[in-house]
């Protein structure tokens, strides 16, 4: 399919004899292939203090993101109340995200002919604009509604620069022994960006009454209405922040490459979509990773509202998506780091996150039809099974993202990591339709993440 845009020098195997072809045997192969590719120039690799700010101010601008994106699913009962929203609207939401990944290839295109720089202000340019809607203030709730939705859509846009460019950016800035962790630590603070979500809506938007006896003497509309408005200033006010912060002061490369997969030429765009799209391996992994990741995602997003029919109130809700999302960015660093330094292990280690993915969401879903199963459903049970959960699923993250760039060298790592995101939103987009339009039968969806982490595993 590819070889049409390829030349001969290009379809020469990329990995030596000694190298291996193995999921596991991939140590330092973007280096080696890096160094024997013809159009190689050998160049003193240096890396720059100033890789760190800008790896800074990439992370906090995907953590925003994900806050913002999940700003509705742990304050699904607040915004009903407040604004009138119905189980479609705070559905449609949360799938503002995955739609927002429609115009993905755009931004890639984007970021391998522009540039990180111009595609990281108009990334932040486009969130500016989507939290500054919701906050126009406007007495007619149709009308405020839909500003909201108009402004998730455009913070949904930002969605394919904060999820791709991380691999690309530590490629360009950080040496062999740091992509991993600066992969990590910037693709990880999207996640962790969304699950603070879980802890800032409930903790400051008051739920209405019937759902926390505790707050029901103030829980009135037009207070919990002031609370989200609130939250939504200060979201635009950060977001303000990190837009000037970045057009101050975000360099699109250093002056030296770090390392000889960053001097090294890559392929063209087209070249690359079709190298991609032709090669089965990279396929299957990247099936492997979105199935389960996707439908995770859009799982937490409306955790709140999956969890109602098992009568657990917003704010427990809200700790155990925290929670579940927290334990696994902190794991997946320490993956990440661990990846560094040893590459030969990374198909077992793989094997062993989503086994126990697969074992933790089991036990979610007996404990959630216990009317079936007769398992006592427990605050500890839910905690325990989602925040294991999440721990396995999302520290495999980082790990996919290196074997992704590994496997297809010397594709683009932005083009490579934006075909995997947009198959991940693709999967939590179908979810969250299924919700949108069957929200009646919610108590489905906690079998989700078993059937997908266990078809992932096979």
């Amino acid at each position: 399919m590819g070889s049409r845009w390829s030349s001969e020098e290009e379809r020469q195997p990329l990995l030596g004899p000694g190298l291996g072809p193995g999921l596991g045997a991939s140590w330092r192969s973007r280096e080696a292939a890096a160094a024997a590719l013809p159009a190689a120039v050998p160049v003193p690799g240096r890396v720059y203090g100033r890789r760190w700010l800008v790896l800074l101010l990439f992370s906090l601008l995907a953590f925003v993101q994900g806050l913002v994106w999940n700003t509705w699913g742990p304050i699904q009962n607040s915004a009903r109340q407040a604004y009138g929203f119905s189980s479609w609207d705070i559905a449609l939401l949360v799938l503002w995200g995955p739609i927002g990944f429609l115009p993905c290839f755009a931004f890639m295109w984007l970021l391998d002919k522009r540039g990180l720089r111009i595609t990281v202000l108009l990334t932040s340019f486009l969130m500016v604009l989507g939290t500054g809607l919701r906050c126009i203030p406007i007495s007619d709730l149709m009308l405020k509604r839909r500003l909201i939705h108009g402004g998730q859509m455009l913070n949904g846009l930002a969605g394919p620069t904060v999820m791709n460019a991380a691999p690309f950016l530590s490629t360009t800035w950080f040496s062999a022994d740091e992509r991993a962790t600066a992969t990590a630590i910037a693709s990880m603070l999207s996640y962790l960006g969304g699950a603070c979500a879980f802890l800032v809506g409930p903790l400051v938007v008051p739920a209405p009454n019937g759902t926390s006896p505790l707050l029901a003497a103030e829980s009135s509309r037009a207070h919990i209405k002031d609370r989200i408005e609130a939250v939504l200033y200060a979201e635009f006010g950060v977001v303000c922040l990190i837009f000037s912060a970045t057009l101050a002061y975000f360099p699109p490369r250093p002056p030296l490459p770090p390392s000889v997969a960053a001097a090294s030429q890559r392929l063209s765009y087209r070249r690359s979509v079709c190298r991609l799209l032709s090669n089965f391996r990279f396929l299957m992994i990247a099936l492997a990773y979105a199935i389960p990741l996707g439908v995770f995602a859009g799982w937490s997003g409306v955790l709140d509202l999956i969890l109602t029919p098992a009568h657990v109130s917003q704010v427990d809700a809200g700790w155990i998506g925290f929670w579940s999302i927290v334990g696994g960015c902190v794991v997946g660093i320490a993956m990440a780091r661990f990846a560094d330094f040893i590459r030969g292990m990374l198909k077992l280690i793989l094997l062993l996150l989503f086994s126990g993915a697969t074992l933790s969401s089991t036990w979610f879903t007996l404990t959630c039809l216990n009317s079936i199963t007769h398992l006592p459903l427990t605050t500890v049970t839910l905690y325990a099974s989602c925040i294991l959960l999440g721990v396995f699923l999302n520290s495999s993250v980082p790990i996919f993202f290196e074997l992704f760039v590994e496997t297809v060298y010397p594709v683009p790592e932005g083009i490579t990591c934006g075909v995997v995101t947009f198959l991940s939103n693709m999967f939590m987009g179908v979810l969250l339709f299924f919700l949108t339009f069957y929200h009646t039968a919610k108590s489905r969806a906690q079998l989700a993440p078993t059937n997908v982490c266990f078809v992932s595993s096979r």
